[in-house]
């Protein structure tokens, strides 16, 4: 186990998937007190977790509440600790960060799971895999879990033999023709590009880069409860361009490779109750299993309960891809899709160009991945945004060009729609940037992340009343999201007013990763809190780290193509709280 500390957003993944979970499914009280004991520890409140606090915030105790004599905050704790230790041992055994409440107090302890699961075939291509990857890419990430399992078949060490050598052979179609698809990210024209890397062993290596998970769905339930449930989970799965859905309902395993998953639609518990669990097809280990009630199986309720569940198994961030991760199975797109994640948790220099230089190799081996130019895209304009020192000379016109390629390939793809409204925004094109985020909200109504992006577009169009309840809504729904959907929600709240929830917000983007305009809202957050200490330490990691941003905060606004209202009003919230000159 790592002892490195993982980031404030990964806590909260894990924190509600956790919540959501079998083993807390059945405690309200753990569910309670776990939340808040995160919760205060992630808010800075660490200090305050006591028993006598607790007592009151959590169990409902009033001030005559006596420690010696009832022992509930004890007793609750020492459950927690338990179903702790169930849970990581058991279904969330591939959970990215641990989570652990220390025996002599009750303050969250978190480390990052580097877990071995002896359960799952070894599938030694590291030296394969390694040999086609920047020597910087990954740099200061877990490295990848080796796997053995006790009695591997002998066909099963033929199918991972054959597996290798096919590798192998893809890798040398690449190096050979590797001359002839380098000029992609060069300025060269991108669609002559991708068309005469048409050669067979190029085709090959880049179907095998671009490989996906695999996600099937077995109905095991019978009735119209479980009919509804498959119906909105197909819908739902069809819309992720994160994975390789199989349109095809199967009770029978079609596979049983490390990147092969099924949606088990079951009988629950109780009558009337439908339980769908996520189960790998390697190992059989159930990774995500959620129980469906009457009421949420209903037409009104299905989709938000399919949503949510999806939402956290199916990004680059969810349960899938973690898994895969811990196994030590990543490989091509899914690999480059994990680190690009890793920068929207961490966003800084390095996690950025370890993403860029992932992808950036996929292109110019011919992907036929949309997704590789709609990540690329927004990954070339935060280099531009954030001057990132990789890629050299970024621009806004080479955004464009490759969010531009990412919808030409992917016309139905979200993700694409998305990168494309995102660059748009940032020429200043807001009519446009809107529409293309809402095209991608439509396209898939399911991910949580598309109608975040679609209330954070509407926010930074000056709709704050229209975007704000969007983003608030996905925010309430899935905690397990990215920084940049707090500081949409500060953005939102702060313009209408709402100062309370402006400070919720703020407070949330204490996080590793540091940017002038998220501290410039914890800034003003903490000033209108009158948490006088940290005005302080703000203004002074403002100074110190971002000496341009502090001496004029207007002109980074301005060049992000904020709304002028906002502008003026952050400037101003800024200038109230000792930062910037007063032109």
């Amino acid at each position: 186990m790592q002892h490195a500390t993982p980031a404030a957003p990964a806590v909260r993944e894990t924190l509600e998937r956790l919540l959501a979970s079998q083993t807390f499914g059945r405690s309200e009280r753990a569910r309670k007190l776990l939340r808040y004991l995160v919760e205060r520890e992630q808010a800075g409140e660490g200090d305050r977790l006591k028993g006598f606090s607790i007592a009151m915030d959590v169990f409902g105790k009033d001030g005559d509440f006596d420690p010696s004599t009832d022992a509930v905050v004890r007793v609750q704790a020492g459950r927690l600790r338990e179903l702790l230790q169930h849970y990581f041992a058991n279904e969330g055994i591939a959970e990215p960060v641990r989570i652990a409440i220390p025996r002599g107090g009750y303050v969250p302890a978190y480390e990052l799971n580097a877990i071995r699961l002896p359960d799952v075939p070894e599938l030694s291509l590291d030296g394969a895999a390694s040999a086609d990857r920047p020597n910087d890419v990954g740099a200061g990430m877990p490295d990848a879990v080796s796997l053995a399992s006790p009695t591997p078949s002998v066909a099963r060490h033929l199918r991972f033999f054959w597996v290798a050598i096919a590798l192998v052979i893809a890798m040398l179609g690449v190096l050979i023709l590797r001359q002839g698809s380098s000029a992609l990210l060069a300025g060269g024209d991108m669609s002559a590009t991708i068309e005469t890397a048409g050669a067979t062993g190029s085709i090959a290596a880049s179907a095998m880069a671009d490989t996906l998970p695999q996600v099937y769905i077995g109905l095991k339930a019978e009735g119209a409860d479980a009919n509804r449930v498959a119906a909105s989970l197909r819908a739902g799965l069809s819309g992720f361009d994160t994975i390789d859905f199989i349109g095809r309902d199967t009770a029978t395993d079609p596979a049983d490779d490390a990147t092969s998953f099924i949606f088990d639609i079951l009988p629950g518990p109780d009558a009337g109750d439908i339980t769908i669990e996520l189960q790998s097809m390697a190992s059989g280990r159930v990774l995500l299993s959620r129980n469906l009630t009457s009421a949420d199986s209903a037409p009104t309720a299905i989709e938000d309960r399919i949503a949510d569940m999806l939402s956290s198994a199916l990004p680059a961030s969810g349960t899938i891809y973690n898994y895969i991760e811990q196994t030590g199975a990543p490989n091509g797109l899914t690999q480059c899709l994990l680190l690009n994640d890793k920068y929207y948790l961490d966003q800084n220099a390095r996690t950025h160009e370890a993403a860029y230089r992932c992808l950036e190799k996929l292109a110019n081996g011919g992907t036929k991945s949309s997704l590789v130019y709609s990540e690329l895209a927004s990954l070339h304009l935060e280099a531009v945004s954030d001057h990132y020192a990789y890629p050299p000379n970024a621009t806004i016109e080479k955004a464009v060009e490759f969010a531009h390629r990412g919808v030409q390939m992917g016309p139905t793809s979200p993700y694409a729609h998305r990168s494309y409204g995102y660059v748009s925004s940032r020429l200043g094109n807001t009519d446009e940037a809107i529409r293309w985020m809402r095209k991608a909200y439509e396209l898939n109504t399911y991910d949580l992340g598309m109608a975040a992006a679609y209330g954070y577009g509407l926010i930074f169009a000056g709709r704050y009343a229209e975007g704000t309840p969007i983003l608030a809504h996905a925010a309430e729904t899935f905690s397990g999201h990215s920084t940049w959907w707090d500081y949409g929600l500060f953005v939102g709240e702060f313009m209408q007013g709402d100062m309370n929830k402006a400070i919720a917000a703020s407070t949330a983007l204490r996080t590793t990763a540091t940017k002038s305009h998220y501290l410039a809202a914890r800034l003003i957050g903490a000033k209108a809190a009158g948490q006088d200490h940290l005005v302080s330490t703000l203004l002074n990691q403002l100074t110190t780290e971002f000496p341009k941003f502090a001496a004029d905060p207007r002109a980074t606004f301005v060049e992000r193509k904020y709304p002028a209202d906002l502008t003026e009003r952050l400037v101003q919230a800024l200038r109230a709280a000792g930062l910037g000159n007063p032109s």
